[in-house]
């Protein structure tokens, strides 16, 4: 069993999670209902949670009964899909360097620009100089970053070094091996499963995100990003599958 794994789960985050789980991003309000249910969140609070996602601009319905991800929830889809795919391009050796020029910003707007600086997966070098490898392009176009300048840069030193400085790559490569094992050890075989393997699936999802990829020649030959979304892949098909049959009570 992952850890946390039994923390009680709000109903938010279980409908966020179910329909960040499809594409499109859209379900019909009773199966997220039935998913609530598998938390024991029951039907009035269910949509209740719905009603003040949609009042907080994160899902949207067309009064037909189904609900979509918009928003910040569709953009955080996106950066999911991205992390699951973990695609880059070829290293040409550079880095990309933002540097934050804004002066007099507040508390909030800093704490904004530093999020969609992370989501660009770029790893802070010191306060306000962010940076990452140039395999993958960088998108500031977030209003936060309206005061980040970027360059080109090439690291004087080892970009090994520097790699491991930025980023707890030992960190990432242990907990991809505790969510490969607990796929092992939580194969969704039964109704049973459903809960704890929602749960799983979050934290793989979750733990794909904070992937810097970044170029293999600044990785351990045993990084397991590649392995562990193969595993995910085809533990996740079951899981569907199981979900599925459950939602119409198969």
């Amino acid at each position: 069993m992952i850890a946390n794994s039994k923390r009680p789960l709000t109903a938010r985050s279980v409908l966020a999670s179910t329909l960040l789980g499809v594409d499109p991003p859209e379900l019909p309000v009773a199966y997220l209902v039935h998913v609530a249910g598998l938390f024991g969140i029951g039907e009035n609070r269910a949509r209740v949670a719905l009603s003040r996602m949609v009042a907080s601009g994160e899902v949207t319905t067309d009064g037909s009964g189904s609900y979509r991800l918009v928003g910040r929830l569709l953009d955080r889809q996106d950066r999911q899909r991205v992390s699951r795919a973990g695609r880059s391009a070829v290293w040409t050796g550079s880095w990309h360097l933002a540097v934050v020029v804004a002066t007099g910003s507040t508390a909030a707007e800093r704490a904004a620009r530093r999020t969609a600086l992370a989501f660009a997966r770029l790893a802070e070098l010191r306060e306000g100089v962010w940076t990452r490898p140039d395999n993958l392009e960088v998108r500031l176009d977030d209003p936060a970053c309206a005061g980040v300048h970027t360059f080109v840069a090439t690291p004087a030193g080892d970009p090994s070094e520097l790699a491991r400085r930025l980023w707890d790559l030992d960190g990432w490569a242990a907990g991809a091996a505790v969510l490969m094992d607990a796929m092992r050890d939580l194969p969704p075989r039964t109704p049973e499963d459903l809960a704890d393997g929602f749960v799983l699936s979050a934290a793989v999802l979750r733990h794909l995100q904070a992937d810097p990829l970044l170029p293999g020649r600044l990785l351990a030959p045993s990084w397991p990003g590649a392995e562990l979304r193969t595993r995910y892949d085809a533990w996740d098909v079951r899981y569907r599958d199981l979900l599925a049959r459950w939602s119409h009570g198969g």
